[in-house]
């Protein structure tokens, strides 16, 4: 790329791959998970939505994460798809900026809604005699509005830091989306604040959220060893597990991009941690809710038959 002292007004993405060959191969495979991640999701909402033995806090909870999930998918995989298939990655400065605030804001609210899901399953196992006036619709609600609120606060202030630094040399985007890292590192401009203001976002975000799913599921385990039937234990636990591994999923990758040391060896390896946590668990979410929740899967089999019918 030419180096120029001007503020640069496009930045080009390096792309997932630069064999053309396996080009097609992704594009193909990523538009497939794509298409299941709409379905997957769109699914789920309705389904909550149009039944009302679902209306519950935790389909109302789920119901917001599989929009979530939709959303900051949306963000990311057509630009990649479109530039799967082009000899330009282009985007625009202005382009780049929203693309980054939108995708940080959704994913900081999917942080914080498996956050919300994670007390409702304590207050459902721990005080069951209690859920109904603990987990009132105001509360829930509320939930989710600190959860926006929250998520547009870190969105917002990470992009006017990242985006108000100057770029003037190469305009490389070592990445298929923009994000923190890769932006960062082509800034001419004292980037300290922004890596000070991504650590403590990174933190706050992650590490009060995860505070309290692991305290939630500390208190949760300790009631289900405490139950006398076998039967009992086994049901509570299943109605936890589903969220439990899309937490984990989420955090582990977010962890992995976010939190470790910079260095060129791991970019690879970051590329794919991004892959899994933009494209891929958007699409297993629903899937996971839908294979291992018996009241998911049977309000979907009798509006099937219904439909038949």
């Amino acid at each position: 790329m030419v180096k120029n002292q001007t503020q640069v007004a496009m930045f080009e993405f390096s792309g997932l791959t630069d064999d053309r060959k396996l080009a097609p191969f992704l594009f193909v495979f990523f538009l497939l998970v794509y298409l299941v991640t709409i379905l997957g999701n769109v699914g789920m909402m309705v389904i909550v939505h149009i039944s009302p033995s679902l209306h519950t806090p935790m389909y109302y909870f789920l119901s917001h994460l599989s929009m979530v999930d939709l959303l900051y998918s949306s963000v990311i995989t057509p630009k990649m798809l479109s530039d799967l298939l082009s000899e330009k990655r282009q985007i625009s400065f202005v382009g780049c900026a929203l693309q980054f605030c939108f995708f940080a804001g959704l994913a900081s609210t999917e942080i914080f809604v498996l956050s919300s899901m994670s007390y409702d399953r304590y207050v459902a196992i721990c005080h069951p005699l209690h859920y109904i006036t603990l987990m009132t619709k105001k509360k829930c609600r509320g939930f989710i509005l600190t959860a926006f609120s929250i998520s547009i606060v870190q969105s917002t202030s990470s992009t006017s830091c990242m985006f108000t630094l100057q770029y003037c040399g190469s305009n490389l985007l070592d990445h298929f989306y923009c994000d923190i890292p890769p932006i960062l590192k082509l800034s001419c401009s004292n980037t300290r604040p922004c890596d000070i203001l991504t650590v403590f976002f990174v933190c706050f975000c992650t590490i009060s959220s995860l505070t309290t799913i692991l305290v939630s599921y500390t208190l949760i385990i300790l009631a289900i060893l405490q139950m006398q039937s076998t039967k009992g234990r086994h049901k509570a636990f299943s109605t936890c597990s589903s969220h439990l591994m899309c937490a984990t999923m989420f955090y582990v990758t977010v962890f992995f991009t976010y939190l470790h040391p910079s260095s060129s060896r791991l970019e690879k390896q970051n590329k794919v941690a991004s892959v899994f946590y933009a494209m891929v668990t958007p699409m297993l979410n629903p899937l996971i809710y839908s294979l291992r929740n018996q009241e998911v899967k049977r309000v979907t089999l009798h509006l099937l038959y219904k439909h038949e019918n």
